[in-house]
């Protein structure tokens, strides 16, 4: 599995190209890093209605219209942080959602992290550490704080001295294995084909449907920006 970070520019292009090519790619942030094996790309303003950005810039998502290669990290549901690397140069307002991956280093720290205040006798099983967006960012311990933390070494000595968090090349998949379909759990633009995984990866989340809920606040993913 290569260590050598990934650069800028592969970050600085569209979601839907950059989300294919992210699976099998090493994201690490302290101790953990986790080999990405599902993720879903959202487009830009007034192009992408399932994009927090659709209608425009907030505070809230000010970060996806940064530079490209940088950690969006939001809260959803009151109760969980969901990653994503922002694409497309400075002002495009676009990312990548981090679904799902396996937990190549680090192990028992995400273990530790993910069990909370479960039984010591029911470890949480390898292949759930980071087996959807909220585990993946709990294990890689992702939180408010890590908002807009860049994700690229360029520039930097060898090593991650003045990095917490870095894009390796990993090892892709051959390209049989990549699949694509439509994003999970969200309401509207649902049938556009912009999840990707890789097939029989005891990792990826299982695909659901979007379900209709009565709350106020933004949903899942990158996507359901607030209707009011």
């Amino acid at each position: 599995m290569s260590s050598t970070p990934l650069p800028r520019a592969f970050f600085d292009r569209p979601s839907h190209e950059v989300a294919p090519d992210l699976l099998g790619r090493v994201l690490v942030h302290g101790p953990v890093a986790v080999r990405l094996t599902e993720v879903e790309a959202y487009g830009g303003p007034g192009e992408d209605p399932a994009a927090h950005t659709y209608r425009g810039r907030t505070p809230r998502n000010a970060v996806m219209f940064g530079p490209p290669g940088h950690l969006y990290v939001y809260f959803t549901y009151g109760m969980h942080f969901c990653a994503n690397l922002v694409c497309l140069p400075e002002g495009s307002g676009s990312a990548v959602l981090l679904r799902a991956g396996e937990v190549v280093e680090g192990v028992e720290v995400a273990r530790a992290r993910r069990s909370g205040a479960r039984s010591a006798a029911r470890p949480v099983p390898d292949r759930d550490l980071a087996r959807g967006p909220a585990r993946l960012a709990v294990a890689l311990g992702l939180a408010r704080e890590h908002n807009g933390l860049d994700a690229v070494l360029e520039g930097s000595p060898a090593g991650r001295p003045h990095a917490s968090a870095a894009v390796l090349e990993g090892t892709p998949p051959a390209p049989a294995l990549v699949r694509s379909g439509p994003r999970t759990g969200i309401s509207t633009a649902k049938d556009v084909p912009w999840r990707f995984w890789i097939d029989g990866d005891p990792t990826v989340s299982p695909y659901r449907a979007h379900v209709p809920r009565r709350r106020n606040s933004a949903a899942t993913s990158v996507g359901e920006a607030p209707s009011s």
